[in-house]
Order: C-alpha cells, then sequence, then structure tokens
C-alpha cells in the first residue's frame, strides 16, 4: 500500500525558513515524479515543485529562486526547502507522487499525481 507521510511544517515569521520532509513507503520514491503542492482556504490546490526520476526539478513562478525541491532515495523521503518565506507562502503543504509518463510535463497539474499525503500546515506570519 502507498503511503506518503509529510512533517516539517509549522509557523514562522516572514523572511524566515522550513523544510518540509514526505517520507514514502510501500513503493520507491525514486521511481515515480514527485510533487508539492498546496492550498490556502479558499483557493485552489496549485503545484509548488516537481521533481522528476533523474533529479531534474520544475518550479511555479511564485516560488522560483526561494524552495528547492530534493530526494534522498536511500531514505525514500522528498524534501522540500522554502526559504525567505511570505505570507503569502501560508497554506496546507501536500506531497504527491505520480506514475504517469507525462508527469514531467504536466506536473503542476493535480490531475496527474495518483497518490497523496495528508499535507502539514505552514503559516507564515508578517
Amino acid at each position: 500500500q502507498v503511503q506518503l507521510l509529510e512533517s516539517g511544517g509549522g509557523s514562522v515569521q516572514a523572511g524566515g525558513s522550513l523544510r518540509l520532509s514526505c517520507a514514502a513507503s510501500g513503493y520507491t520514491s525514486s521511481t515515480y515524479y514527485m510533487g508539492w503542492f498546496r492550498q490556502a482556504p479558499g483557493k485552489e490546490r496549485e503545484g509548488v515543485a516537481g521533481i522528476d526520476t533523474d533529479g531534474s526539478a520544475s518550479y511555479a513562478d511564485s516560488v522560483r529562486g526561494r524552495f528547492t525541491v530534493s530526494q534522498d532515495n536511500a531514505k525514500n523521503t522528498l524534501y522540500l526547502q522554502m526559504n525567505s518565506l511570505k505570507p503569502d507562502d501560508t497554506a496546507m503543504y501536500y506531497c504527491a507522487a505520480s506514475t504517469r509518463e507525462n508527469a514531467r510535463r504536466y506536473w503542476i497539474w493535480p490531475s496527474v499525481y495518483d497518490y497523496w499525503g495528508q499535507g502539514t500546515q505552514v503559516t507564515v506570519s508578517s
């Protein structure tokens, strides 16, 4: 059974940093396309970052240069390092895994992903 478990969320002041983790079980995360999404109250779920099996990463314009996605294949864990956080980054953050061959091209679409974690809350205060 595939499971994704996020951790590392919390409350931080603007300009601060957090590192989110997503522990995968039931499969080898290095063989799937992995993504990070976020959803703020009243807003649609949006793609934040994605990483392919070869390590190539993609980012939303709103986080590029501030967030870094990475994965530790030995630990079967996905990470999202978030720096220079802004109040607009406040949201529930989710990791997701895709088995689709076109995941790299459409990584920002939630419908591409087959498995989702439960989420971890990030709150950034001004």
